[in-house]
């Protein structure tokens, strides 16, 4: 019994659903091999390890654990890849929903997202739909949040077959709204929105605790005066062991985080573990060739198969559209110096950055250093015969972190271009890759650096953000 996380395995193979029963036998044979590599089942056992424990664990040698970003074959030339230790497989593109049925000048109405979900999923192998109790984004009280589900779940009732085609990821409002017990009321707030008695996956939106990782702006300074003041929020054991309950019912096929860390990642694994319940399987964080962030902040190294064993999903793998080259030529209308083109901008917005608000909101996308730096990977693109916007997800889909790419869209052919990218099989070039790295180097992070610093801001940056 002390091989297993968890005791009670026989118990919970009999009473749980099958996905919840391959989840359990899952970590129990990480945990087993943990301990054999390690010496530990020995010293729990007083230095003697039984025969017939020696025989069972040695069946549970590393290869037979699974591995999260392993190829699991591919459907209309879309691959797949497992997601953390699990059986559940997401294709490398997924759909990225925040904008479906929100205020934004042009998002995507119901009828729109609905044929998104109709060409992608029925029609192109794509299988994974992100989405979030709180989307969309904006929102306003004729479009408020949970709509982006209910829209979800409009197109799965018009064919009860279609659930079994899609793994849907939805996330809680993060913060002090997490606890075990909204964490279980949201959830089933979600499953009636969606219209359905599961979720594949449920991740927290941002983290309970204070992290200055969560916010997207240049703070990175951990400051131990807001942690003190930020007490009373739920404990990775309180969140491991209700997302585990979740689980061991069959509510939810796996769980994890967006916006987090390295620590994050590792202390909700360590819990899990310890409490004998289903380990984090799936991280999101904004990522692109803009923002590397993960691959060196430990994130990368922690959700290695090595390790956490742990799937992450890509977001914002454009930049909020900067990487597709639409303002190289004439800058967003809040950057723009000529007043002029400003107003033309603001008149017939390309995008979000051509908004006041979502423009000065997302101002690190386009700082002096990212502008310098998408303007050289534009120019690579275009020597290499493609264009930016293919080269960045090219170069996403190839990242070894990296199990699949969330994409937003306003258009079906902006959903068809995204899928030739991903249908291309060949890897980009290693001269290419090579230039990218380059270009890298000359500023490691640049969206969090910045050349519009004014020296009577006293601490804050561009949006208002404490610095560092």
């Amino acid at each position: 019994l002390m091989l297993f996380s968890n005791p009670l395995i026989l118990v919970v193979a009999i009473a749980a659903p099958r996905h919840a029963i391959k989840a359990s036998l899952a970590s129990s044979r990480r945990d087993a091999t943990v301990l054999l590599a390690s010496g530990g089942l020995a010293g729990r056992l007083g230095g003697f390890v039984p025969p017939f424990l020696a025989q069972a664990a040695g069946a549970l040698t590393p290869s037979t654990t699974l591995s999260t970003n392993e190829r699991c074959g591919e459907v209309n030339g879309i691959c797949r890849r497992r997601l953390g230790g699990t059986d559940i497989t997401v294709s490398e593109i997924g759909l990225g929903t925040q904008r479906w049925g929100s205020r934004d000048f042009n998002a995507p109405d119901e009828k729109l997202c609905h044929a998104f979900m109709d060409k992608a999923i029925l029609g192109s192998g794509v299988n994974l739909i992100d989405t979030a109790e709180q989307y969309p984004i904006p929102s306003d009280r004729a479009r408020p949040e949970g709509s982006t589900e209910a829209i979800i779940g409009s197109w799965l009732a018009k064919d009860k077959a279609r659930r079994s085609k899609v793994v849907i990821a939805s996330k809680i409002t993060g913060g002090t709204n997490i606890n075990a017990r909204s964490i279980e009321a949201d959830l089933k707030g979600s499953l009636k929105r969606l219209g359905t008695d599961y979720l594949d996956l449920y991740l927290l939106h941002w983290p309970a605790r204070y992290t200055p990782q969560s916010n997207w702006g240049q703070s990175l300074e951990y400051k131990q005066d807001v942690e003190r003041y930020s007490r009373g929020r739920a404990s990775f054991d309180e969140v491991a062991a209700a997302m585990g309950a979740l689980v061991s019912r069959g509510l939810i096929r796996g769980w994890g985080m967006c916006n987090d860390n390295a620590y994050g990642l590792t202390a909700s694994t360590y819990a899990a573990r310890a409490l004998g319940v289903a380990p984090p399987c799936v991280m999101q964080n904004d990522y692109s060739i803009l923002n590397r962030r993960i691959d060196e902040n430990g994130v990368s190294e922690a959700s290695s198969p090595v390790h956490e064993n742990c799937g992450f999903l890509a977001y914002n793998a454009l930049a909020g559209g900067v990487l597709s080259g639409k303002y190289l030529d004439t800058p967003a209308a809040v950057d723009d110096a000529d007043p002029a083109s400003a107003r033309r901008s603001l008149e017939s917005p390309r995008g979000r950055m051509d908004e006041i608000g979502w423009g000065r909101t997302l101002y690190r996308y386009r700082s002096g250093p990212a502008r310098d730096a998408t303007t050289r990977y534009a120019a690579l693109a275009g020597k290499y015969g493609m264009s930016l916007a293919e080269m960045s997800l090219r170069w996403c889909r190839q990242r070894g972190s990296v199990t699949s790419t969330l994409l937003g869209h306003t258009s079906l052919a902006q959903l068809e271009e995204d899928l030739r990218y991903f249908r291309n099989p060949k890897p980009l070039p290693a001269e290419l890759l090579w230039e990218i790295d380059r270009v890298h180097m000359r500023n490691r992070l640049p969206i969090f650096a910045s050349t519009r610093v004014g020296e009577d801001w006293y601490g804050e940056g561009e949006i208002g953000e404490p610095i560092p």
